[in-house]
């Protein structure tokens, strides 16, 4: 799998992290946090229809749909005292917007490590988003098996 390439959107966040210097990916984390997109109608009305990522010290749910075209949509919440894992959870919804269901599995499960944020944030908190990734794929993994 090492001539695996990662879709566009993940390699572009990928490359944003690289590029600064280990302080300032903190800084970057930050930004995600504040641009993770609000739950649709839908869902902030229907909480019981979002799971919870047990593996994140904070509160953080999720709920991935996969429409008739086989393109992934996630949604997140996560609250905005936890700025990285909302972070995390903003660079997931956002990067793996408009998707296939092939590209997000496809994804490789350590991805959250190759952003260049171990050295930034605490492994707990890495695992955490390696949890929402995981999670994500298994409700595209049982949404597709029906």
């Amino acid at each position: 799998m090492s001539n695996y390439v990662l879709p566009e959107s993940l390699e572009t966040i990928k490359a944003d992290f690289h590029d600064l210097e280990i302080r300032d990916r903190l800084q970057l984390l930050l930004e995600f946090s504040n641009e993770l997109p609000e739950l649709p109608e839908r869902y902030s009305e229907h909480p019981d229809l979002l799971e919870r990522v047990e593996e994140c010290q904070s509160p953080v749910f999720i709920f991935v749909e996969v429409d008739d075209r086989e393109i992934v949509h996630l949604f997140a919440t996560a609250p905005k005292e936890a700025p990285t894992t909302r972070g995390f959870a903003s660079i997931l919804v956002q990067g793996l917007a408009g998707l296939t269901v092939q590209e997000v599995l496809d994804v490789p499960d350590d991805f959250p490590q190759d952003l260049g944020l171990t050295e930034a944030v605490s492994p707990l908190r890495v695992r955490g988003m390696t949890a929402l990734l995981g999670r994500a794929k298994r409700q595209i993994r049982e949404k597709t098996a029906a």
